[in-house]
């Protein structure tokens, strides 16, 4: 197998840190997408037909694409430890906070980020400032959300870490850094979180 990814964008950081918490290690392929090589007819043709990473090269030559699908792949050849949860309720529980995350959270970074940034400027045909504005005090609510479920939970989809978790970190830092969206210190359940998760050694590394 090969990993196609561009280490410090938050999807590729994902399988990054899952790889890292699993003990997996598979070689990679760095696809500089400042550069745009993710957007070249031969990756798009011969890799991932959407033009991002991470994208996996299985054995026979086939791909799978998507951080979550490459994931679950992953997960099926070695289950142990549990990134998606192990009993029924654990599994629901993680499913349900991965979908929050990446629906409450990740898209609306996403939206400040093709909207509100100088970086995005070139290859969004229209920013509009209004909808970066409405996403941010989106992204500043949802905050507030996660600070009263961490209140009762030590992670988000219960007592384990799991993919939410890994998830929510790379979406935080991904609005903190690029961004200028940090959660509020004043938050002290979803502070408390953060720094649990940002200093395990498989975030500190990728």
């Amino acid at each position: 197998m090969k990993l196609y990814t561009y280490p410090g964008a938050p999807h590729p950081r994902r399988v990054h840190i899952y790889l890292a918490e699993k003990g997996i290690e598979i070689p990679f392929e760095q696809i500089d997408i400042m550069q745009r090589e993710n957007k070249s007819p031969a990756f798009i043709g011969e890799v991932n037909a959407m033009g991002a990473v991470p994208a996996l090269e299985l054995d026979d030559g086939s791909h799978i694409a998507e951080s979550i699908a490459i994931c679950r792949y992953l997960e099926a050849l070695y289950p142990e430890p549990s990134m998606f949860g192990s009993a029924p309720e654990e599994i629901g529980a993680v499913e349900m906070w991965l979908r929050r995350i990446e629906l409450y959270l990740m898209m609306p970074v996403g939206m400040v980020w093709a909207h509100g940034s100088p970086l995005t400027k070139a290859v969004v045909k229209e920013q509009i400032p209004s909808v970066a504005e409405l996403n941010r005090q989106m992204v500043n609510k949802y905050f507030e959300f996660l600070d009263r479920r961490l209140a009762q939970s030590e992670y988000l989809a219960g007592p384990n870490y799991s993919m939410a978790d890994i998830t929510a970190l790379c979406t935080m830092d991904f609005a903190a850094n690029l961004n200028g969206l940090p959660h509020d210190k004043g938050q002290v359940h979803l502070s408390r979180w953060y720094d649990a998760v940002s200093g395990r050694p498989s975030a500190k590394e990728q």
